[in-house]
């Protein structure tokens, strides 16, 4: 099979290690694919489509690109793109990023499907509705990976607030604020059908007085204090009844948003035991030190298993499409086909 790896072209303003670990992770999947019997191609994705030639002359694009020159927003349209040429690749559809990327879209969505979703609401201005409870937490609403969030996005006055929402309109184009919800993160992994074990945040060794929060820095900045006080616990120590809650929730959030290939929903569950859903995450890193790699291992799986895996149901969803395809196409050609009746009236 001739498969692709779409993956971010070197951004300006990479360092050597963001490069380094974007191409270690391509090399990683490539090799697996290669020992499974694919021939394979490494494809970097940058402005205009001149990545797209090798893409269509593919049976399968592994798409691991999560935007172009460092740009998340950008992530769909490598979708779209693949999907509008008819070429079969790994991950969501273009409509589903486009959705999740926006947190007050997914939360509309979520709601409307009667999901518990914190409290939330897009600033007129620098200002929410006085009534909006505290403590909240101000993110920029079209970002991801953390982008925009640290201990000073959770504040707990009105001045405070107003402060911080204008400080994020400044570095982003939109703002969210969001009721901020004490308690135990945890997060579903999904991949085609089958969803992994659940996954929780220890935030026991945060430091006093700190919000227990994945701040950017707790993902990107390994050895800082936040990063040592998040630390991911794979399956969590909780119940199989509230597992089974929280992964029904999950699904119901993954399709609610029209979720396929794979992904992650993160959730908190507050002092009531009452859940309530974060975010919905189409196409989560799947480096091999990521949490939906740690999800899988939790499961039995090895990390081969989980790349061939999100690759066998990509083929399966293509073939779900193609058969959809030929039905419809199937029933054109029979209400096009003249009956005897049509036929003598033609006569």
């Amino acid at each position: 099979m001739k498969t692709v790896i779409t993956y971010d072209g070197a951004a300006q303003g990479w360092s050597d290690e963001d490069i380094r670990q974007v191409l270690e992770s391509v090399t990683r999947v490539a090799t697996i694919l290669r020992d499974a019997g694919h021939s394979v191609q490494r494809v970097p994705v940058r402005p205009g489509l001149r990545w797209l030639a090798p893409c269509r002359r593919a049976d399968l694009v592994v798409n691991l690109c999560e935007g172009i020159d460092a740009v998340s927003r950008f992530e769909s349209l490598v979708a779209g793109t693949l999907e509008l040429a008819g070429v079969p690749f790994t991950g969501a559809r273009p409509e589903v990023m486009t959705i999740c990327h926006r947190k007050h879209v997914a939360n509309a969505l979520l709601a409307a499907h009667g999901l518990p979703v914190p409290q939330w609401v897009i600033p007129n201005g620098h200002r929410v509705p006085g009534d909006f409870p505290l403590p909240a937490i101000v993110k920029p609403a079209a970002e991801d990976a953390s982008v925009g969030i640290e201990q000073a996005s959770v504040v707990t006055s009105r001045r405070a607030l107003v402060d911080r929402i204008a400080r994020m309109s400044e570095q982003h184009d939109e703002v969210i604020v969001q009721r901020y919800v004490t308690g135990r993160e945890l997060a579903v992994g999904l991949v085609g059908e089958q969803a992994l074990p659940v996954s929780e945040i220890d935030f026991s060794r945060m430091p006093e007085g700190a919000w227990r929060i994945l701040s950017f820095s707790a993902k990107w900045d390994p050895g800082s204090d936040e990063d040592v006080g998040s630390q991911p616990i794979c399956p969590a120590a909780i119940t199989k009844p509230a597992a089974d809650r929280l992964v029904a929730l999950a699904r119901d959030a993954w399709r609610a948003v029209g979720g396929s290939g794979y992904g992650r929903v993160d959730l908190r569950i507050d002092e009531t035991g009452q859940p309530w859903i974060l975010e919905v995450n189409p196409n989560p890193d799947i480096s091999e030190d990521a949490g939906l790699a740690r999800m899988a291992g939790a499961a039995g799986w090895s990390y081969e298993d989980l790349i061939l895996r999100i690759v066998n149901a990509a083929l399966a969803d293509a073939q779900r499409s193609s058969s959809v395809a030929m039905l419809a196409e199937g029933a054109r050609t029979r209400a096009e086909r003249p009956t005897p009746e049509r036929q003598q009236n033609l006569a």
